[in-house]
């Protein structure tokens, strides 16, 4: 009775959110397993990925914050989630039919923003379905299925390519766990009620720019932000892992069965590793003060570059760095939405995480790009050496963030 009371908030709402998670990243990552390696077998080089991949996290970050700000005005916020992943599906599905660059450049950039316009209308329904004190456990379980969909992604794409199967017919398969995610978000998550007359009765608790239509955020929120970005900089898309570990074993086209089971199993062992890493991430965010806890992250986000930085050709220290990134990316995203959705009222929280996400997005989107275009030139100490140098400087404004807040007598999320 204990351990039921305990796990009481694990609702229904919780559950078909974090199906529909788990469900969508198998979907997209059995392609994204494939995806760098492909763009290999087709004579594209790193900067090609860099490109792709920083495209679409630009799409995303306009998605995510379209996404926040459409989920400000609209009282039924799944429906709309639930599209967000019905698009994401079909999107991602259709790379298996392009023949051209320009073709993989539209559909990923298609289901990045089905992907980034669902997150903070997917967030906004995770906070509202626990209480604060739950927080960081429930977006860390969120994220624990998140994780546990890209483990069992490439491993599905390894087995299906050990059986002969072209990277075509990979991605296209991908569009069956698609519909399950779209599914369980429209079926099993039971969104709260309440009528904009309810909402507008909450009017009068907001700030007066609230009520002319200009959210005002509490001045910690931007340095949140700020912090946010700075680090997200230096945070590129972990597909250059994959690359980087085939290029490390000598991959070839020819001999792909072996090789990139390899690769692809190790990518595996990252999602695997944030996979167990996400909940107690969370438990930790919920007893000890957040903005500490996601510092922790970060720093190991930077220890992470700096390995790549001195040793990305070696095959030993990827595999190090492997576990490292799937430690860090799991305190970051999963302590990163906690803090933001425990500082701001239930009226802001929609817009505060979409723009959380979209700046996460024009991270990840920079970062991409310099880093492909860097390694395209043969210069992996300088790609990684900057991520590094920019994840410092996310982790020195956060802590001088927290210090104000001791400082200020205001206690630290």
């Amino acid at each position: 009775m204990h351990l039921r009371q305990r796990f009481s908030w694990i609702t229904r709402t919780v559950t078909g959110i974090c199906l529909a998670t788990f469900f969508s990243d198998l979907s997209h990552e059995m392609c994204t397993a494939v995806l760098p390696l492909f763009l290999v077998a087709a004579n594209f080089g790193p900067g090609a990925l860099g490109f792709i991949e920083g495209f679409a996290d630009f799409v995303s970050s306009l998605a995510k914050l379209f996404g926040g700000v459409f989920g400000h005005y609209v009282e039924r916020k799944k429906p709309w989630a639930a599209l967000g992943y019905l698009v994401t599906t079909v999107a991602t599905g259709s790379i298996a039919f392009a023949v051209r660059l320009s073709e993989l450049i539209i559909a990923r950039s298609i289901a990045w923003f089905g992907r980034g316009f669902r997150g903070p209308l997917r967030d906004f329904l995770l906070a509202d379905a626990v209480e604060k004190t739950h927080f960081g456990r429930a977006y860390g379980l969120e994220r624990a299925g998140d994780m546990l969909g890209a483990v069992c992604g490439p491993l599905v794409a390894a087995g299906l390519l050990l059986f002969g199967l072209s990277f075509h017919a990979v991605i296209l398969i991908t569009f069956l766990p698609g519909l399950l995610s779209a599914g369980s978000m429209f079926f099993l998550v039971q969104e709260k009620g309440g009528s904009k007359g309810e909402f507008h009765k909450q009017m009068p608790n907001l700030p007066q720019s609230s009520r002319r239509g200009i959210p005002k955020f509490p001045w910690v929120f931007w340095w949140l932000i700020v912090g946010v970005l700075l680090f997200g900089l230096g945070d590129f898309s972990r597909t250059f892992l994959i690359l980087l570990a085939a290029q490390a074993v000598g991959f070839d086209v020819a001999a792909k069965s072996g090789v990139l089971s390899l690769v692809v199993i190790l990518y595996a062992l990252h999602n695997l590793i944030s996979a167990v890493a996400a909940y107690p991430a969370g438990f930790c965010g919920d007893r000890w003060p957040k903005i500490w806890v996601l510092i922790v992250g970060y720093l190991l986000g930077v220890c992470t570059n700096c390995l790549l930085a001195g040793f990305s050709a070696s095959f030993e220290i990827l595999i190090v760095v492997f576990v490292l990134s799937g430690v860090y990316i799991a305190i970051e995203e999963s302590i990163e939405r906690a803090t933001v959705a425990e500082q701001l009222p239930r009226e802001l929280r929609s817009l505060g995480l979409g723009i959380l996400a979209a700046v996460n997005a024009v991270g990840d989107l920079g970062a991409s790009l310099y880093v492909g275009l860097l390694l395209e030139a043969g210069q992996p100490v300088w790609a990684f050496g900057i991520a590094a140098f920019l994840g410092v400087l996310g982790v020195a404004w956060l802590s001088v963030t927290a210090i104000m807040l001791r400082a200020t007598g205001r206690k630290p999320t």
